[in-house]
């Protein structure tokens, strides 16, 4: 569960305004200016960079990009292994000290507190943004209007099945009901689906279907809070009715349930993520994956996270760190990326090419991903995850009608969001 749980974590991070700390952010008068073209941006006199990335492939693809840039412009690129849910804590403390990165990589969930705090810059071209790149991607690193971040890869979750006990994805939550009526063996815990069901980050769906939603504009808005509006009732009823395929109480309906069971071959299909696929391949699952079933005729939203590259507000080389993140997610890199790290590339063009769409696995994450929305990244998500969690884990269990419990749900929200102030 490393991945989602990071996801969720990682809005629990305390942000602080950087009022009265050491250094001033660095003067950047390229930030606006978005008829520069390449060729026109020029690192500047003896610029040298730093960059915070996680180990593992992320960091081997960095240390790549960075070989191939100091080779085209002379400007050496140290990369310092950093996860990528810690950078912006760690920006927060060493940016104003000048011993920060120039650039950091970070989950989109990130950049309200990162926006907030005055740790990053924006992005100098947003419209290699706004038109290439799919919207989950140009939401999530944007804020207020502005685009901040470089994205580089997106994920989702989305139905896994398994093809030796069905061999094609319902289409249909109604198709897996069905399903459940010959498959289903409590005594054996055999089941047709199972999720992790007090899970928010999974759960959330099922709300949006009807037209549920965390906040308003695009996860902006933090006094428009849609978690109880009639369609995410009609949402957390519909959850609800599924625990007559999946007879567990919300704490045994865990990931760690979820997770050992598919593999084990005991339970037929799952929500999980593309973090996931290298476990079940190496467990000899003969698995596929596809979107998210609809119900009564809608289709759920999935939550999507988008990784991405950003420019420190404190770095002293702000054109240098232009050109490289213009360089880091070219076409030509992104794709390099994605054989590296086979992360998705969020550009549109390069979704659609066959060495990505041709992968199966990919391609079902793809399709989900069209119905996706990124986490909301402004400071009050944070606010949001532990109530939710408990709200779904009510209803599941029978403790709270649907209406009550999402009404007591927003209410907390409502009452930390204002404590905040």
């Amino acid at each position: 569960m490393k991945r989602p749980l990071a996801l969720i974590l990682s809005g629990l991070l305390v942000v602080s305004l950087l009022a009265g700390c050491g250094k001033k952010p660095a003067e950047n008068n390229n930030n606006n200016n978005n008829n520069n073209t390449a060729n026109e941006l020029k690192p500047e006199d003896g610029a040298k960079l730093v960059v915070w990335e996680s180990e593992g492939p992320e960091g081997e693809y960095i240390k790549y990009v960075a070989a191939e840039f100091e080779k085209k412009y002379g400007v050496p690129v140290k990369y310092e292994p950093v996860d990528h849910t810690a950078t912006s804590g760690k920006l927060q403390q060493d940016g104003p000290a000048g011993v920060g990165a120039d650039i950091i990589s970070a989950p989109h969930d990130h950049v309200g507190k990162m926006v907030a705090a005055g740790l990053i810059q924006p992005n100098h071209k947003p419209d290699r943004i706004k038109n290439d790149y799919v919207q989950a991607a140009i939401d999530g690193v944007s804020m207020n209007g502005t685009v901040y971040g470089y994205p580089t890869a997106i994920e989702t979750y989305a139905l896994f099945y398994n093809k030796d006990i069905i061999k094609e994805a319902p289409k249909t939550y109604e198709e897996i009901i069905e399903f459940a009526k010959t498959f289903n063996n409590p005594k054996e815990k055999k089941f047709a689906l199972a999720w992790d069901v007090g899970n928010a980050y999974f759960s959330y769906s099922f709300l949006t279907a009807n037209g549920g939603y965390v906040f308003g504009k695009a996860g902006t808005d933090k006094d428009d809070i849609g978690l109880n509006n009639d369609g995410a009732v009609a949402g957390a009823t519909f959850y609800k009715s599924l625990t007559s395929i999946l007879p567990l109480k919300a704490a045994d309906a865990n990931y760690q349930f979820m997770d050992g069971s598919f593999a084990a071959g005991k339970v037929a299909m799952i929500i999980n993520g593309p973090w996931a696929v290298k476990g079940y391949t190496d467990a000899k699952v003969n698995f596929g994956v596809a979107p998210l079933p609809t119900f009564n005729g809608k289709q759920p939203k999935s939550f999507s996270g988008i990784r991405g590259l950003y420019i420190s507000a404190f770095t002293k080389y702000p054109k240098a760190a232009q050109l490289f993140l213009e360089f880091a997610t070219s076409d030509e890199m992104l794709m390099k990326r994605y054989e590296m790290t086979h992360q998705i590339p969020p550009v549109k063009a390069l979704m659609d090419k066959p060495e990505v769409s041709g992968d199966p696995i990919v391609a079902g994450f793809i399709a989900q991903i069209k119905n996706a929305e990124p986490m909301p990244s402004i400071p009050q998500m944070q606010l949001v995850w532990e109530p939710l969690a408990t709200s779904f884990s009510a209803i599941w269990d029978g403790q709270m009608e649907p209406k009550a419990s999402l009404d007591k749900c927003v209410q907390t929200v409502k009452d930390a969001i204002a404590a905040q102030k």
